[in-house]
């Protein structure tokens, strides 16, 4: 019997320990995305580091406990006729649609994690510090915690790019693709934070990095912008990341349907237009963590009962 209980523990711990956490990826957008993925250094990687979703289409992808890393999305891919595959945003360079631990190349939106980091919170966020190419939104899934809420950018950027930030299409009639920030199209310290300006005390916003704040309040515009842009939830969520979020219910809504699982409310935005903004993808992705407790108990009795036959 005490050898069964320990079967059953042991069962318990390994599948809601190694594999309890999920991404759940949603395309929303008008065109195709590729979703490429690296994972921090030290950490194993995810099944995928890269893969194609349509427009519409959703994809789950499981993760360890511990994982860190980031999502991002390319766009405007091709393979050319020696079979090569690139992105005119967001490549990795691996020339494949999986990324094997290459990152985005900027502009790009990006989604970083880390997952049971300090004080076993998750701490998670959307940055715009190496650019912005498309619109991207991250939505907790039952964690709790006074700053687990949803984050993201969801305008259009590329529009509204400040003409010397803006990256533009070879063969598309010259529209705009993805928005560098000050720091790739100038390279100088003080938008990079480097060198002298390398401390939160003498790097401060400048109007570029203000013009990403002022349309995605909660998104990070510049390196040192961590007091409105990091998140963190408390009792592992899953998460589910959407590109291109749909323009039709408001960043208050969203948080409302996540606080049914959460602890306590989730603050709200500091920037009116920030709150008034469309986010979308709440819906709860499968429970890991019963469905691995349930594996465990039928492998335990499974054990149980052989011990009894043999």
């Amino acid at each position: 019997m005490a050898l069964m209980i320990f079967f059953f523990f042991l069962t318990n711990w390994f599948f809601s320990g190694v594999m309890s956490r999920s991404f759940t990826i949603a395309n929303k957008c008008e065109y195709t995305v590729w979703p490429g993925i690296l994972s921090n250094a030290g950490v194993p990687p995810l099944p995928t580091t890269g893969f194609v979703l349509q427009k519409g289409e959703t994809r789950t992808i499981d993760a360890p406990s511990s994982w860190g890393g980031r999502f991002w999305g390319r766009t405007l891919c091709s393979t050319d006729s020696d079979g090569k595959f690139s992105c005119a945003t967001g490549d990795c360079g691996s020339g494949k649609i999986e990324c094997s631990g290459t990152g985005a190349a900027p502009p790009a939106t990006l989604a970083e994690f880390t997952l049971d980091g300090s004080g076993g919170l998750d701490f998670y966020d959307v940055s715009l510090v190496d650019g912005y190419n498309v619109q991207m939104l991250v939505v907790p899934q039952g964690g709790s915690g006074q700053n687990c809420s949803s984050t993201g950018c969801v305008v259009d950027l590329n529009g509204a790019c400040p003409s010397e930030l803006r990256v533009n299409s070879v063969g598309g009639g010259g529209k705009a693709m993805a928005c560098k920030s000050a720091c790739e199209a100038f390279q100088q310290p003080q938008y990079c934070c480097s060198g002298a300006f390398g401390s939160p005390d003498t790097c401060t916003p400048s109007s570029y990095s203000r013009v990403f704040k002022s349309a995605c309040p909660r998104a990070y515009s510049y390196a040192y912008d961590d007091k409105s842009s990091t998140f963190t939830c408390a009792k592992s969520p899953n998460y589910v990341i959407t590109f291109c979020p749909s323009p039709n219910t408001s960043l208050k809504s969203a948080e409302e349907q996540n606080t049914e699982t959460m602890t306590t409310k989730s603050p709200t935005s500091g920037s009116t237009t920030s709150s008034e903004m469309v986010y979308e993808g709440s819906g709860s992705p499968p429970n890991y963590y019963a469905v691995s407790r349930t594996i465990a108990v039928v492998l335990s009795l499974a054990f149980c009962c052989m011990r009894w036959f043999f």
